[in-house]
C-alpha cells in the first residue's frame, strides 16, 4: 500500500520507484513489491542475486554504493541493469573498463553530494560533505564536460541521497533544487541529461515523529520537478517496509535491582541492532490474543501499574537493549511482546553474534499467515565452517 501510496501521490511525475532492498531483501517481499511493477535499488552484488532470484526486471534495476567490486561491475553489466550510479571518478574508470572489455555501454548517474544537513541521525547522513558519499558538484560537472574519457558509458543521469528517516520535507525541496539547477547548468554547457535520481529517505513513525505523507511529499517536490523534463527515479526503503514488520519476543526473566527494574527477553541486538547502533526508539507493546477476526487494541497500553524498566536481551554486550527507563506495565515471565517498527533494517542487519540463529520471518495477508524464512537451526550455524580433525 505505501508503493501505490507514493506511486498515486508522483503520478504528475510518472517516476520510477525503485524499492530499496537493504531495507528488507526477502524473496517473498521483493516479489510483492516487483508484481505491482517496483524496480529494485541495490548497492551489492549479493543484492543483484536476490533481485533475479525474485524475478526483477534488470531493466528496472539502479545499482548505488561506493565500493563495487569488479566482480560486482561484471555481473551487473551482464544482466544488462538499468543504471549504475557511480560516485567517484576511481569507480567511473572501471565501469568504463570492464563495460568495454565486456562490449557493453551502460546507463551511469553520476551521485552528487549535495551538502544538505538531512537533520537525521549522523550515521545515516549521507548528503554532507564529510561523508563517503557522492562527488561535489565541480568534481560532476568537469566528469561531464569530459564525458570523451568515458566513451564506453552512456553519462545521462544524476544522482543524489542524503541520508535516511528524513521526516521533514524542507532538506528535500533544498537539495533537489540544487540538483535541478546543477542539471539545468549542465544543459546550459551542452551536456544531455536524460534522468535525475531523487533517491530515498522518507522517514516513518517510530515514536512521536510527524513525518510527511506521500502527498506532502508530492507536493514539496513535483513543483521543482515538474518542468525540468526528466525521467525520475526515486528509492525509498524504509517508507515502503518500516511500519509493516515487528519483531516477536517472549519475557525470559524479570530482574529488580537497587539501580534498575530490567525486562529481560528472549530476542538480542543480534536480531535487531537499531537501538544500540542508533540509540533508536522502537514502541513496545503486549502481543494480544486474537479472538476471530477480532484483535484487541493493542495499541492501548494494558491495564495497570506502569514502572520504569529497560528491556534487555541475553547478548553479552551492555549495548544489548530495546528500550531503557521505558515506562510500562510489567510483562509476566514467558509473555509476548512486539517489538514495532521492525520492518526495515531489522532482519537485513541481524547476525549470528554469539552463536544465536536468527529468526523466522513470517509474512502476513490478510488472514493468511506465510512463512516466509525458516527459522536457522544450530546446524545452519556452522555452514560452511570446516573444523579440524
Amino acid at each position: 500500500s505505501h508503493y501505490l501510496k507514493l506511486k498515486s501521490a508522483l503520478k504528475e511525475l510518472n517516476p520510477l520507484i525503485c524499492y530499496s532492498i537493504k531495507a528488507n531483501s526477502n524473496l517473498a517481499i521483493l516479489r510483492a513489491l516487483i508484481e505491482k511493477g517496483a524496480g529494485l535499488d541495490i548497492v551489492s552484488g549479493g543484492e543483484l542475486y536476490k533481485a533475479m532470484s525474485a524475478g526483477a526486471d534488470a531493466g528496472k534495476i539502479v545499482y548505488a554504493g561506493v565500493g563495487k567490486t569488479q566482480e560486482e561491475i561484471d555481473a551487473a553489466l551482464k544482466k544488462g541493469i538499468f543504471f549504475f550510479n557511480a560516485e567517484s571518478i576511481s569507480e567511473l574508470e572501471l565501469i568504463n573498463k570492464r563495460a568495454g572489455h565486456l562490449g557493453k555501454r551502460p546507463n551511469v548517474a553520476v551521485r552528487i553530494n549535495p551538502d544538505i544537513d538531512a537533520r537525521t541521525h549522523r550515521y545515516i547522513t549521507t548528503g554532507k560533505k564529510q561523508t563517503k558519499f557522492g562527488l561535489d558538484f565541480n568534481t560532476t560537472r568537469w566528469v561531464f564536460l569530459n564525458s570523451g574519457q568515458f566513451k564506453n558509458l552512456m553519462l545521462n543521469g544524476v544522482h543524489m541521497h542524503i541520508g535516511s528517516q528524513i521526516v521533514d520535507s524542507r532538506p528535500f525541496v533544498s537539495a533537489i533544487r540544487r540538483a535541478r539547477d546543477f542539471v539545468v547548468s549542465l544543459k546550459n554547457l551542452g551536456v544531455k541529461i536524460e534522468y535525475l535520481n531523487i533517491g530515498g529517505g522518507l522517514g516513518i513513525i517510530y515514536k512521536n515523529e510527524d513525518p510527511q505523507t506521500a502527498e506532502d511529499y508530492a507536493r514539496a517536490i513535483i513543483p521543482i520537478l515538474k518542468d525540468i523534463r526528466l525521467k525520475i527515479i526515486i528509492e525509498p526503503g524504509r517508507f515502503i517496509v518500516g511500519n509493516s514488520g515487528i519483531l516477536v519476543t517472549r519475557v525470559l526473566y524479570p530482574k529488580k535491582t537497587k539501580a534498575r527494574n530490567f525486562i529481560i527477553v528472549d530476542a538480542g541486538m543480534n536480531d535487531l541492532v537499531r537501538p544500540a547502533l542508533y540509540e533508536a526508539y522502537h514502541e513496545i507493546l503486549p502481543v494480544a490474543k486474537s479472538h476471530g477476526h477480532k484483535t484487541q487494541d493493542s495499541a492501548k497500553p494494558p491495564v495497570g501499574t506502569r514502572h520504569k524498566f529497560d528491556v534487555v536481551g541475553p547478548i553479552c554486550e551492555s549495548g544489548d537493549f530495546f528500550a531503557l527507563d521505558r515506562r510500562m506495565a510489567e510483562p509476566a515471565q514467558g509473555d509476548l511482546l512486539a517489538i514495532m517498527g521492525a520492518g526495515a533494517y531489522g532482519f537485513s542487519m541481524s547476525s549470528n553474534y554469539n552463536a544465536r540463529p536468527r529468526p523466522a520471518e513470517v509474512m502476513v495477508d490478510g488472514a493468511k499467515v506465510y512463512e516466509i524464512r525458516k527459522r536457522e537451526s544450530y546446524r545452519d550455524l556452522i555452514r560452511g565452517e570446516k573444523g579440524k580433525k
